[in-house]
């Protein structure tokens, strides 16, 4: 995301080196991060036009794109109420709505569906679908939640403690494994013994539990 220097090595987005050239990369990239990055005391409207400004939509079509967003999402009903009256799956929407209003050629997904209930995350990844369906838009996704993995996924990096262990299709990484084997039981091949207990630390645990109370 170009918001930290790397520890080492190289990394490109499209070719874009991005310690070299990191607005550009900027440009190219709509993020929707694990914690709430929308603001309560605006409306739904007001957050995903603000986003527009910051990536210089032009005044003059500011107002019809950020419509056109929203309406996409579902949340065009609801653009100029408070976003803290809206659910989680809701805020959820708002918060896609803002990483795609400049229509980024790379979507980064930070674990987006933490702390959301069965529908809202059915509705989210229902979403998530249309834009695969409309866009050539590619998605990259961090979650815990195999399933989804399994699902969404073309492809699937398994990462333990900054190190890439596996990198292929799901049913590929599975047959790996033998039959009748999932992603759960891959995560546990390659992931060792103290991953539960080593990843995320109590900081990122209690910045998750206040992610989920706020979003409900």
């Amino acid at each position: 995301m170009t918001l930290t220097l790397p520890t080492a090595g190289q990394a490109e987005v499209f070719g874009l080196d991005v310690q070299k050239a990191p607005y550009q990369v900027r440009r190219e990239l709509g993020y929707v991060p694990q914690q709430l990055s929308v603001d309560g005391a605006l409306t739904g409207r007001e957050n995903v036009w603000l986003f527009a400004g910051l990536y210089d939509i032009s005044w003059g079509k500011r107002d019809d794109v950020v419509k056109e967003t929203l309406d996409s999402l579902g949340l065009g009903e609801a653009a100029d109420r408070l976003t803290s009256t809206y659910s989680g799956g809701m805020v959820r929407r708002l918060e896609l709505a803002q990483a795609l209003v400049h229509h980024p050629r790379l979507l980064v997904l930070d674990e987006p569906t933490v702390g959301l209930d069965p529908i809202a995350r059915g509705d989210f990844w229902k979403r998530i679908g249309q834009l695969q369906e409309k866009t050539k838009t590619t998605i990259m996704l961090s979650t815990h939640y195999m399933e989804e993995a399994e699902e969404y996924a073309h492809r699937v990096a398994l990462l333990h403690h900054g190190q890439l262990k596996a990198l292929n299709s799901p049913e590929a990484l599975e047959s790996e494994l033998g039959e009748g084997k999932d992603l759960e039981d891959v995560f546990r091949a390659f992931a060792s013994d103290d991953a539960a207990t080593t990843g995320g630390g109590l900081r990122d645990v209690r910045a998750a539990r206040r992610t989920l109370q706020r979003i409900g």
